[in-house]
């Protein structure tokens, strides 16, 4: 436990004009609490949240906002729902697959309160409409699986003065916090950033997608943030500005760490691009500056990094950095019967590769190359093609590698999912 000062706040949202006699019989429960009561509920029932994502965390945070009685509810969310969301994502059921996720979800909220009112924001949210969209809700609710939403939603939240409810999940641990950077009780804000100043380096943390989570865990972190939710609305309790908490699954303990401010950081003052801030999509040196890969041996690459005059077997390979799942197909039927030669390199972790790969490939995790070690088992005289789950970490190690000074190096969009969908259905989709 820590020793940080208890923040209870002042409501965030007045008092609606008054209940329904159904609505105090469905709420009744809430009503008898002492020091809840009728008044609690009505805030409730004035609230306007806006919950990001309708996955993992956002499917129990919705449940329970709607069945406590938040009047208004805002889903963010431009995916579809997947076979492999059934796992953990409870909004959504057999029925749902290949429906949008945030149609889903609402149908879940009003089955559980066709008295709430839901808005849906089916785009994907950005600088470009982040305040837009956020400026009519009381609060937000941070649900999302990367790295420059939760950059984003903080730093709108900061500029629009309301509070960001934020959680993480990976495998069997969770996190959760609350940030707001002018509180309603004259202390100290804290946001995101205070928490993380800088993102890590793209690829080296894993999503959900990539790392795998337990599907319960889910509903652990999301109905705590849910319950942040609510005792702001109300002005109840203590909340967790200024602290965070970790939960572990696989033993049932809590710890909690105290977060303070940092005195260094500068008010945000506008969106920024979140892609290029966390390192995605762009050859910047400033996202390999982290790690250096070792300069590859002389062979098939010249010392500048040009590359040497193309052999015939390269001529029957796509002239691409990007390969589609049909060209790498060709590519490795052309391998088979001796027409061409590559190196096929996954790069996900060990448990990913047991649920599924690309017959011909060999493993070479991605932080091998950041220690050096996979470097040293590759040809480097030899066109290397990498893949993943979905592209992103495979395309990461390209530009890393080109950086490098490696320039006969391609990668698979779409990754390994891709394969599935498009060359071979019997590999397993996760």
């Amino acid at each position: 436990m820590t020793n940080t000062p208890i923040r209870q706040l002042l409501p965030l949202v007045g008092p609606a004009e008054d209940l329904t006699a159904e609505q105090v019989t469905r709420y009744s429960r809430h009503i008898i609490i002492p020091g809840f009561g009728r008044d609690s509920q009505l805030r409730l029932a004035n609230a306007r949240v806006a919950v990001m994502g309708a996955g993992g965390l956002g499917s129990p945070i919705l449940l329970y906002l709607a069945a406590a009685g938040v009047g208004t509810i805002g889903i963010i969310d431009d995916d579809r729902v997947e076979a492999s969301n059934l796992q953990r994502q409870v909004a959504h059921g057999t029925g749902d697959i290949g429906r949008s996720k945030a149609q889903s979800a609402r149908d879940a909220v009003l089955t559980r309160n066709p008295d709430a009112t839901v808005i849906l924001h089916e785009f994907r949210l950005g600088s470009h409409n982040a305040i837009e969209t956020l400026a009519d809700y009381d609060l937000v609710i941070d649900g999302s699986d990367n790295f420059a939403t939760r950059y984003l939603l903080s730093d709108a939240a900061e500029l629009l003065g309301i509070p960001c409810v934020w959680g993480s999940i990976l495998r069997y641990n969770g996190q959760v916090s609350t940030f707001w950077a002018a509180p309603n009780d004259g202390g100290p804000g804290i946001v995101y950033r205070d928490l993380f100043a800088e993102p890590p380096a793209p690829g080296t943390v894993p999503g959900c997608a990539d790392g795998g989570v337990l599907g319960v865990l889910c509903g652990t972190i999301g109905t705590f943030m849910a319950t942040e939710a609510v005792k702001l609305i109300i002005g109840q309790g203590e909340t967790l500005l200024g602290r965070i908490l970790s939960y572990d699954a696989l033993t049932a303990r809590s710890r909690e760490f105290a977060l303070a401010p940092d005195p260094s950081r500068v008010p945000v003052t506008e969106l920024i691009d979140y892609d290029v801030f966390c390192g995605l999509g762009i050859p910047e040196a400033e996202a390999m500056s982290i790690q250096r890969l070792p300069s590859p041996r002389p062979g098939g690459v010249a010392s500048e990094g040009t590359r040497l005059e193309p052999t015939m077997e390269d001529t029957l390979l796509p002239d691409s950095t990007e390969w589609s799942a049909p060209e790498l197909s060709d590519a490795l039927a052309a391998r088979e019967a001796g027409g061409a030669s590559f190196q096929l390199v996954d790069v996900r972790e060990a448990a990913e590769r047991e649920a599924a790969s690309i017959p011909g490939s060999i493993h070479l995790p991605l932080n091998d190359f950041f220690s050096g070690d996979a470097v040293q088992q590759l040809d480097q005289d030899v066109p290397i093609v990498l893949y993943c789950h979905h592209g992103s970490r495979s395309e990461y190690l390209l530009k890393a590698l080109n950086q490098a000074g490696f320039d006969n190096v391609s990668h698979l969009t779409g990754g390994i999912d891709s394969w599935s969908l498009v060359v071979d259905p019997s590999t397993p989709r996760y």
